[in-house]
């Protein structure tokens, strides 16, 4: 796709280099507050649509994936995790099947190009998590975020959290957890980012019904019987 081959310069242009080290930053703190409560440090943990590697490289586990079309993903990739760069689509032909324990999929699903992209997706996900592997899915709630979604050019797929359930449902997914409010809408938002000030509204859910604008929805493979 042409766009898919335009995504370095894109967010290269989006995201300064000052961006960029803010998110690291936040995504410590993000990390450590709360999503590390998710895995065990045995585990096998996966990044999909891994993007700057934001998420990824503050994960501790035995192996961790990312996976982008974006060829500047594996220049920010921390020492030791693997990166694929190939669509999100083909994901199970690199990653084994049943070998991840946890998927992780932020901000990435709005940029899909229709419903149908998402599930192709959301299979491939579900392919590669062992059974009983979870899947997390942070991104923008459109139902909160109104027309602000369209700022970003390369936004094409608008899914509320109930939208999201039903995707998740209909590719085979329990739905263990969602929060229709989570994180702002960007980085760049009015909500303070000092770490002190992160923890204290992640720990305050009131806080996040004011300022938050994405969604987060934690889904499960069944066990087989």
């Amino acid at each position: 796709m042409p766009l898919e081959r335009e995504l370095d310069r894109l967010y290269a242009t989006r995201f300064s280099e000052s961006d960029r080290r803010s998110k690291s930053e936040l995504w410590k703190v993000l990390y450590e507050s709360f999503f590390r409560k998710y895995h065990d440090p045995q585990d096998t943990v996966l990044d999909v649509g891994a993007g700057y590697c934001d998420f990824i490289n503050q994960v501790r586990s035995h192996r961790r994936i990312a996976v982008d079309v974006n060829p500047d993903t594996a220049g920010f990739a921390a020492t030791g995790v693997q990166v694929h760069t190939v669509p999100l689509q083909e994901m199970r032909d690199f990653v084994e099947n049943d070998s991840v324990d946890l998927a992780f999929a932020s901000n990435v699903f709005e940029h899909l190009r229709s419903p149908e992209a998402l599930l192709e997706v959301l299979a491939s996900i579900r392919a590669v998590l062992k059974p009983g592997g979870r899947l997390i899915v942070m991104q923008p709630n459109v139902r909160c975020v109104g027309g602000k979604f369209w700022d970003f050019f390369d936004h094409t797929l608008p899914l509320t959290d109930k939208g999201m359930v039903e995707a998740l449902t209909l590719s085979e997914f329990e739905v263990t957890e969602n929060r229709p409010r989570f994180l702002p809408y960007t980085t760049k938002s009015r909500a303070p980012q000092w770490p002190i000030l992160i923890r204290a509204y992640l720990a305050f859910p009131p806080a996040q019904w004011v300022f938050g604008e994405q969604m987060l929805v934690v889904a499960r493979r069944p066990s087989e019987r």
